[in-house]
């Protein structure tokens, strides 16, 4: 009866307790009423006249247009709706055919576009740029080429669209033969392209032509649901924490967003941007070059200021619900925020193939990349293949990060920057080379499996906020000394044959801060610290730890040794975890009630006479094989 009535709140929430319905489909008109019968043609017209607690319901087709909400709901119950029409492929595209290609020579060819084709905005005279953004010595485009829904690399000049050389940086050194290069003057947009040997006009060819698909240019459009679209080829700009940030869908300061259930791709650099606006700073630091000082830490100490000025609140930003989205191909982050994700629930997302083409880097790429992710839960979800996995940048207090999987990301699976906690990490599957990075303290990692590298260090020369407990308002600053760590429970796998001591907990033998180490199983030439207690050392052990995808589905092998089964572990509660140094907080959950690690990575309860190490409660004996998704 109680998961009925759940779910009965749910749908009110999603859908509103009443409302009208307004309909849009390709066959239908702006002059209409909106009706199923009568839809309109845009979504754009539908926002015109929807009112809190209706619901837009687009039918299936491309519909290419920034969709810019003008009004949003009330509260969670009076919402705005857009949705999908159930069991209708719906797409929301940053782009336009362009269909009048002339052949050049060698695979390429031209087309020259009108300045006025654009509009108020032509992505092939805006340039990426902004604070911690490296353009590695040359210009990029915002804008992007799309055959058959795959996007070309830009080039800075003809020579190299004539005779494309792969790019073996890559991971589709073919695909990076396929080029474009553009020119602009006060008229006209030329575009060189390489195709090989396709033809483009009887191919689908498309070029980015919006910034955004889905983002409203005023502040306070809250509680908004975006449901079940596909969105993708916006030509979107660099989404730097001291900068205005917007992705192909954007909140924009705004509060009570759900995002659910889409697949969002195709980015020039970000997917979902939950984000800072413009008004408290935008590139402030790049702006301020050679003026005052060179120094990005105390530029954005400066915004975090403005911004609360401002008024970042939990009654005001945040505490949107991002969840079961496909989000890939962006070329910064699948999804960002500073200061917007607090208060947010992140929850089964699929992340992969971000920043793939490697044509540009910075100090803002991840999959999930957030500062000041207060009171923040990050749940269940797939990151791979992205570079850096979850960058925690500032600020991450209250945070959880808990039962997400990591795999074939080649920085790290998880990097915490600079925060003071507390923090909790647990029930997580580390799979890549590095699995943690930590220049912060005041952190609990609990019951993960870890295969990679675990490094920590301290940084004295930044002072960063730390917050009362469960809010935005500061308690202070202060530097990095490095420690303050929890580490319980955990299965850390090192490699047998490694030269070098990253694998296991080496990293905390000279932390200025005490660390708590305890009940962790370690394998495979994993090294303890020297401030363990109480741990099972099983390092000539292989559990050969094997990932394999098979039809949409993922499972992991692996075989423990028959000793683990016997090495019981306790339940961790915030009262073992105690209080973080720094901020003077507790470990709580994030509405502030009493912690307690009394579930595993599948929700399945754990007992406190019979609670294993890692992120599974039950195992067989022998060689498992566990689905993980």
């Amino acid at each position: 009866m109680k998961k009925f009535i759940l779910l009965i709140f749910s749908l009110l929430a999603v859908f509103g307790i009443s409302g009208k319905e307004f309909h849009v489909a390709k066959s239908g008109s702006n002059t209409n009423e909106g009706l199923l019968q009568s839809p309109f043609l845009t979504i754009s017209r539908a926002v015109e006249f929807a009112m809190p607690g209706d619901t837009i319901t687009v039918h299936a087709g491309i519909y290419r247009e920034w969709v810019n909400p003008v009004r949003g709901g009330e509260s969670d119950l009076k919402r705005i709706v857009f949705r999908a029409a159930p069991g209708e492929k719906v797409e929301i595209k940053g782009s336009e055919v362009i269909n009048n290609w002339k052949k050049d020579k060698n695979g390429v060819w031209k087309v020259i576009i009108p300045n006025s084709f654009f509009g108020d905005y032509n992505p092939y005279k805006d340039s990426i740029y902004g604070d911690w953004f490296n353009n590695h010595a040359r210009l990029h485009h915002t804008g992007e080429v799309f055959l058959n829904g795959k996007s070309l690399y830009e080039k800075v000049s003809l020579e190299k669209i004539y005779a494309p050389v792969a790019d073996t940086n890559t991971q589709d050194a073919k695909g990076s033969t396929f080029t474009w290069y553009c020119e602009s003057n006060a008229d006209v947009t030329i575009i060189w392209a390489n195709f090989h040997n396709y033809n483009p006009n009887r191919e689908l060819t498309e070029i980015s032509t919006r910034k955004t698909c889905f983002f409203p240019e005023k502040q306070g459009i809250n509680y908004l649901t975006l449901s079940g679209f596909h969105i993708s080829q916006a030509a979107t700009q660099w989404a730097a924490p001291t900068a205005e940030q917007v992705g192909i869908v954007s909140t924009h300061w705004c509060k009570g967003w759900i995002i659910e259930n889409n697949v969002i791709s195709d980015s020039k650099c970000t997917g979902i941007t939950l984000g800072k606006e413009r008004s408290t700073g935008h590139n402030v630091w790049s702006a301020d070059q050679g003026n005052v000082y060179n120094d990005g830490n105390i530029h954005y100490i400066e915004v975090v200021f403005r911004v609360l000025r401002h008024g970042w609140n939990k009654e005001h930003i945040g505490s949107h619900i991002i969840r079961n989205n496909t989000i890939f191909n962006c070329e910064q982050t699948g999804m960002c925020g500073s200061m917007g994700a607090a208060f947010c629930v992140i929850e089964n997302n699929h992340i992969y193939n971000i920043w793939t083409k490697r044509q540009f880097s910075g100090a803002e790429i991840a999959g999930i990349k957030f500062h000041a992710a207060v009171d923040a839960v990050i749940l269940h979800n797939r990151i791979h293949d992205t570079g850096r996995g979850i960058w925690l940048d500032w600020m991450t207090q209250g945070t959880r990060v808990a039962g997400n999987t990591f795999y074939r990301n080649d920085l790290e699976d998880l990097f915490i920057e600079v925060s003071h906690g507390p923090f909790i990490i647990d029930n997580n599957i580390f799979l890549s080379p590095v699995s943690i990075r930590s220049q912060s303290e005041g952190g609990a990692f609990i019951h993960n499996l870890i295969t990679g590298y675990v490094q920590t260090w301290p940084d004295p020369g930044r002072f960063t906020p730390y917050f009362l407990p469960h809010s935005t308002d500061i308690a202070g600053l202060t530097t990095i000394m490095g420690g303050d760590d929890r580490f319980y429970n955990n299965i850390i796998v090192g490699r047998k044959n490694s030269s070098d001591n990253k694998y296991g907990l080496v990293t905390y033998n000279n932390s200025k801060l005490p660390v708590w180490i305890e009940n962790n199983i370690y394998y495979n030439g994993a090294s303890p610290s020297a401030k363990d207690s109480d741990f099972k050392n099983a390092v000539g052990y292989d559990p050969a730890i094997q990932l394999i995808e098979e039809n949409g589905s993922g499972y992991l092998h692996f075989t423990l040794d028959p000793t683990f089964f016997d090495y019981k572990v306790k339940l961790i509660s915030g009262e073992i975890l105690g209080k973080a140094k720094i901020p003077k907080t507790a470990f709580e959950n994030a509405d502030g009630t009493s912690f307690l690690l009394d579930e595993d990575y599948f929700g399945i309860k754990r007992s406190s006479d019979d609670n294993l190490a890692g992120p599974f409660s039950k195992i067989n004996t022998g060689k498992s094989t566990v689905k993980i998704w």
